[in-house]
């Protein structure tokens, strides 16, 4: 009776009988190997999960230490068995698997785990971690294909009939990939602006005008620059929920630039001159004042009271739209994730 044997990225061997002993042992020979490779695909797959659906890396850096001994362990095994028709090709390509998934658990992620931590002071820290798990997954990719291209010839070369199907776990692993691709895509182009807009707020904070205005012009530019570039980005799916939420964001960091933090520079410039004048009023005797003196003093606190409305009225403006525009931000990108990314179980 004929069995048929699936593979992909992550295989089921069932032999397709030729009636030989030898066709048995060659199947069984791939068997050693599939239940051990299919539990390191599982599990680091629940790993990547976790982390995917909100879990720091250093939240579950304990499964990652976990993941280290039974890979290692599994790597031990496949290294201990023999070759099969004087050829190790196959072994020997599952063997490099479990290796390099052991560097990547030991080395990539765990500096993952330390990049996650100052990835958000700037916009070249997060870039590069970023960039970092995306070079991670692909090493486990590579090595995961390498894997398929061996099997498919060892099957070729006894007998075994290999029919390319696609296994639940392998869609799950592809469509993470091809979510977080986009995802990724859009969050830096919303954390470039995010990230200029705190070095404004904080020039704020310090009162620096020279910084705010250099901060308030690169605030423009970086929103402009992130508004065309949304225009490129191929929604997965055609879900533009993550776009259109970039998209409003950054125009409200245009209206804070353009708009509102000039009101803010008007602001402390009053002050800085009514303390001036203040400074000069009272260092003159008050008997020696002139209706000039006393003029400018008056002009000096009327525009400062004016200013004082002005600014409070922006700040609490800007303080709820940024709020709102944020909150709105972060729940669409959750809900992005949820919905499209697949569950670990």
């Amino acid at each position: 009776m004929t069995k048929t044997i699936i593979s992909r990225l992550l295989i089921t061997f069932v032999l397709l009988s030729t009636g030989t002993l030898y066709s048995q042992n060659a199947s069984q020979y791939m068997d050693v190997f599939s239940t051990e490779f299919r539990k390191i695909q599982q599990d680091m797959w629940d790993y990547t999960s976790s982390v995917s659906h909100g879990k720091s890396a250093r939240k579950v850096d304990k499964r990652r230490l976990e993941l280290i001994q039974t890979s290692d362990a599994a790597y031990q095994k496949a290294k201990s068995q023999k070759g099969f028709n004087n050829s190790t090709r196959y072994r020997d390509s599952i063997v490099s698997f479990f290796k390099i998934n052991n560097l990547v658990l030991k080395e990539d992620y765990a500096k993952l785990v330390d990049m996650e931590a100052i990835a958000e002071d700037s916009y070249d820290a997060m870039e590069a971690y970023l960039l970092a798990r995306e070079r991670a997954s692909e090493k486990l990719k590579a090595a995961g294909e390498m894997v398929q291209k061996e099997q498919a010839l060892f099957a070729q070369e006894n007998n075994i009939n290999l029919i390319q199907q696609d296994d639940a776990l392998s869609k799950k692993m592809e469509i993470a990939g091809q979510v977080y691709a986009t995802y990724n895509e859009i969050y830096l182009i919303f954390f470039k602006s995010y990230k200029q807009e705190m070095y404004l707020m904080d020039a704020i904070n310090r009162k620096d005008i020279n910084a705010i205005e250099q901060n308030r012009i690169s605030l423009i530019a970086t929103a402009n620059e992130g508004i065309e570039k949304l225009k490129s980005v191929k929604p997965h799916k055609d879900d533009m929920s993550m776009v259109d939420a970039t998209n409003k964001l950054l125009q409200f960091y245009i209206e804070e630039a353009e708009k509102e933090t000039p009101k803010m520079i008007d602001f402390f410039m009053a002050s800085e001159n009514f303390e001036k004048v203040k400074k000069g009023f009272d260092a003159i005797p008050e008997k020696k004042r002139t209706q000039s003196d006393v003029n400018e003093y008056n002009k000096a606190v009327n525009d400062m009271n004016s200013s004082v409305g002005i600014y409070n009225k922006s700040n609490e403006y800007l303080n709820k739209k940024r709020s709102a525009g944020i909150d709105n931000w972060n729940k669409t990108a959750e809900s992005f994730t949820n919905k499209h990314v697949p569950k670990s179980k």
